[in-house]
């Protein structure tokens, strides 16, 4: 596994957007970003981007502005400039398919029917990258469009605002040490 340089969080960008439950890989990333020593901030390939260290490391951290379903659009061509291998590359986005708050690593797979993903294998004709899943729950009623482009509800919000601070942690430990280690650490229930 090599190291990661490059970290994309998944959202839509927009104040209409921003506390959607659907922009949460763009909260990690912003988060992470906080945390980091800012070298340079760009918008370019249709995404903003900035490049930073965290820890002793450099690395890119990028929010695609082509909109969810377009994501890989913004990332492909970042990935072809800088020569990252997919195995560099970690994205970060929600799933509907785990419980709110809980984080799930893997170093590759499909889209598991995540639009934003099917979008990135697709332009990088690869499902071999690393990814962390955030868990955002299914909508017991209703449509899932509707769930996952509005807010969390009030009493969610904590445990939202976990789930971040957890995968920031994640993320720095997979820069720190491996991908690998922050899976051994990080791949268990959101705690209550």
């Amino acid at each position: 596994m090599g190291l990661i340089r490059l970290i994309v969080g998944l959202g839509n960008p927009g104040e209409r957007y921003e506390a959607t439950r659907h922009n949460i890989g763009f909260r990690v990333v912003d988060a992470l970003g906080e945390r980091a020593a800012h070298l340079r901030r760009k918008t370019k390939w249709q995404a903003e981007w900035i490049e930073a260290h965290i820890g002793a490391r450099r690395v890119f951290l990028m929010k695609p502005l082509t909109f969810m379903n377009r994501s890989g659009e913004a990332v492909a061509p970042a990935v072809r400039y800088f020569g990252i291998a997919p195995e560099e590359l970690a994205v970060v986005y929600d799933d509907l398919d785990l419980p709110l708050g809980s984080l799930r690593l893997r170093l590759k797979g499909s889209h598991g029917g995540h639009n934003g993903m099917r979008s990135l294998i697709a332009a990088l004709g690869s499902d071999a990258f690393p990814r962390l899943r955030i868990g955002i729950g299914r909508p017991a009623v209703g449509s899932v469009a509707d769930y996952v482009l509005s807010p969390f509800a009030p009493e969610e919000r904590p445990r939202a605002e976990a789930a971040v601070a957890r995968a920031r942690d994640a993320l720095i430990l997979a820069l720190e040490q491996s991908f690998e280690q922050a899976m051994n650490v990080y791949n268990r229930a959101a705690p209550v």
